[in-house]
């Protein structure tokens, strides 16, 4: 299988640049929120791609990174048509390309690919809540490319042999319905196997979170700031011990899960990015860890699993709560757009 051309554009129907309905507030928030993340998401691609032989690999980081170029470029015509100030986001300031490599470049696929699932919940959100035509064409854009760049990325991955296939489960014989309340059961009595929505959120939180620690653990290697630091250290064992945990639920089972990355990192201790840089990631991506562990809560029925993510989601919103205080310490927090202060305007 070769993966050797750029991902093409996929114009479901040509962009309306023509309309004079003021910005929403949703629509708004998500133009920023993509800017933002896509500026962050192309100065690490670009450092990536100054570590990378393996050809596929190579395309698909470069896939990649037209795709964050194409969608900003998209929202900085809508933005200057409506005379919106272009979020600063992340700049060639935030990013060291000579910096030697700190991860293997199989960790490229798993960091694209977790990534690229973020990038869906963001567009797949907004696609609901936003009006005008031409933002709308935006989100359903950026959705059908990322849609193609994880088909690449699963390929990719299928091909070299570098993920574990998620977990086969026996094809039920007859329509069954719940009998009776141990059905909930997780600590005590009668505890049943999982169900397979409680198999894809545990096998999907683990997915992403191995990325997310190898990623936080390369990242408290290089850390200049002894405070951003000491949180990505904090938010490696709180990540380590989570996945632990979700392991265990799959195992009981004799069922597989995805396999630790610490591995992919490497001893480097430069950095290749700006601790703002960094910290944002790891900011912005636990908190999309909170809708993960959402939509895993929804689909659950096993008390241990309930109690299990929502333990998760409190230690999560504390390290959030956190890297918060820090960027704003630092003025490193650009503000989003918000409502007008009307007592201010007395």
């Amino acid at each position: 299988m070769e993966l050797n051309q750029p991902i093409q554009p996929i114009n479901l129907r040509p962009i309306q640049t023509q309309t004079s309905a003021k910005l929403t507030a949703p629509e708004m928030a998500k133009l920023w929120a993509t800017y933002v993340g896509n500026s962050m998401s192309n100065k690490i691609l670009q450092y990536f791609l100054q570590h990378v032989e393996d050809d596929l690999i190579k395309t698909l980081v470069a896939n990649a990174l037209y795709l964050t170029e194409d969608f900003m470029r998209r929202i900085e015509q809508i933005l200057n048509k409506d005379n919106f100030p272009i979020p600063k986001g992340f700049t060639k300031d935030d990013v060291n390309l000579r910096a030697p490599r700190l991860f293997e470049e199989e960790f490229y696929v798993h960091y694209i690919k977790y990534a690229a699932k973020a990038g869906m919940s963001l567009y797949g959100v907004a696609l609901p809540i936003v009006l005008r035509e031409d933002i709308k064409e935006l989100f359903i854009y950026c959705n059908s490319c990322t849609i193609a760049l994880l088909t690449q990325i699963n390929d990719i991955l299928m091909t070299k042999g570098l993920i574990i296939k998620p977990p086969i489960l026996p094809i039920p014989d007859k329509v069954d319905f719940v009998k009776d309340q141990s059905f909930l059961h997780g600590f005590m009595g009668e505890v049943r196997p999982l169900h397979a929505l409680e198999v894809t959120h545990l096998y999907d939180n683990i997915e992403n979170n191995v990325t997310s620690k190898a990623l936080i653990m390369g990242f408290s290697q290089v850390a200049r700031n002894e405070k951003v630091k000491q949180l990505f250290i904090r938010g490696t064992e709180m990540t380590d011990k989570a996945v632990t945990r979700y392991k265990e639920k799959l195992h009981k089972d004799n069922l597989p899960s995805p396999s630790f990355l610490d591995h992919l990192v490497t001893e480097s201790k430069i950095a290749p990015f700006s601790d703002k840089l960094m910290l944002f990631h790891k900011v912005d991506m636990f908190s999309m860890k909170m809708r993960f562990f959402g939509n895993s809560i929804a689909v659950n029925g096993r008390r241990d699993i309930g109690l299990l993510y929502a333990r998760s989601l409190k230690n999560i919103a504390l390290f959030v709560d956190d890297g918060a205080n820090i960027l704003i310490e630092n003025g490193w927090m650009e503000q989003p757009p918000k409502a007008a202060d009307r007592e201010d305007l007395l």
